[in-house]
C-alpha cells in the first residue's frame, strides 16, 4: 500500500513539474525579451531551471532509497 501511495505521488510530482515556469526574475526577463525578438531560447531556460531545480531531489531520493534499501535488507537477515 504505501508503495503506490509513493508512485502516485511521484507520479503527480512528475506530471506538474511539466507546467511550471520556474524561472527566477532575471531569467524571465531574458527569456521575454529574446521570445520578443523571435528567439525560441525562452523555453530552453524554462528546461534548464526545471532541471537544475529537481536533481537535488532526485540526489536525495536516490541516497535515501539506497538507505532504505539497506535497512529492509538487514532486518530481513536479522529474522533470518
Amino acid at each position: 500500500m504505501k508503495r503506490i501511495i509513493v508512485l502516485l505521488l511521484l507520479m503527480v510530482f512528475i506530471l506538474a513539474s511539466q507546467e511550471l515556469q520556474a524561472q527566477c526574475a532575471m531569467c524571465t526577463a531574458v527569456a521575454d525579451e529574446a521570445m520578443k525578438q523571435g528567439s525560441s531560447q525562452g523555453a530552453g531556460i524554462n528546461k534548464a531551471v526545471l532541471y537544475m531545480f529537481l536533481m537535488p531531489y532526485l540526489i536525495v531520493a536516490t541516497i535515501g532509497f539506497i538507505w532504505w534499501r539497506k535497512q529492509v535488507k538487514a532486518k530481513r537477515e536479522e529474522n533470518v
